[in-house]
């Protein structure tokens, strides 16, 4: 074992402030949108933070760089994937702000309890279990479908583990908006802030981020839209500003 890495693994340069990030490409590696998450959630200096399914962590680390949260938690359910994540937290030194919990998302209000995070952030499956499936049992599968939770039970452990007025923040597919915005209002998190990001700017939109608050008023704005690629194929500026700023 070199670095604290298993076998399998690689050490992956975060391109901000010195910060690496384990991973294991057999199992799954992180994407843009969690990126992306972590630049559209605001979270004010001196609050508790909770990344519901955290993976290999990679949304609590970059929260640690750019916010100035006391304190953030991950969530994870699979016991190996959070072992990796704690590793990375080991290996840049974050021992004293973030920390990595296994445990499944709908016992979160049970583990942590209730209303006790200012911010909830999560990257959840993004596919139902109508969807096809390859391979229902890899570590794949349970990222991207929700074998392990639904979006339902997202939102209703937000609901329970955000503080009165605490905000929600998370990435998901635009195929799905109709039901986020229906079962967030039933959860009672009210969508306050909506951006839609878009590959290019002749295509359709592959992902939604949205923001709510537990308990809010009805009023949504609708942030001008995130378009990732120019027509080179290069990043656009404000993608390389979130993430290399």
């Amino acid at each position: 074992m070199k670095d604290g890495l298993l076998s399998g693994e690689r050490l992956d340069d975060l391109q901000r402030d010195g910060l690496m990030l384990i991973q294991n490409p057999k199992w799954f590696c992180f994407g843009m949108d969690a990126v992306l998450l972590s630049s559209f959630a605001c979270v004010p200096e001196g609050k508790k933070v909770l990344d519901l399914g955290c993976g290999n962590g990679i949304i609590p680390i970059l929260l640690s760089a750019k916010t100035q949260a006391e304190h953030i938690e991950g969530l994870e359910i699979q016991a190996d994937i959070a072992d990796m994540a704690r590793r990375s937290v080991e290996y840049n030194k974050l021992d004293s702000r973030v920390h990595i919990t296994t445990g499944d998302i709908k016992e979160a209000a049970a583990i942590f309890g209730a209303a006790s995070f200012d911010v909830v952030t999560t990257n959840p499956p993004y596919m139902s279990e109508s969807h096809g499936l390859t391979n229902p049992t890899g570590h794949k599968a349970i990222a991207r479908h929700e074998l392990k939770c639904t979006l339902e039970d997202v939102l209703k452990a937000s609901a329970k583990l955000l503080k009165p007025g605490g905000h929600f923040f998370m990435v998901h597919r635009p195929s799905r908006l109709g039901e986020i915005m229906s079962k967030m209002t039933a959860c009672r998190i009210e969508p306050k802030r909506m951006q839609l990001v878009y590959p290019k700017k002749d295509k359709e939109p592959n992902m939604v981020l949205i923001e709510g608050v537990r308990g809010g008023n009805s009023q949504l704005t609708v942030e001008p839209p995130l378009i990732v690629y120019d027509d080179e194929g290069d990043y656009m500026e404000q993608i390389r500003h979130i993430y290399y700023d």
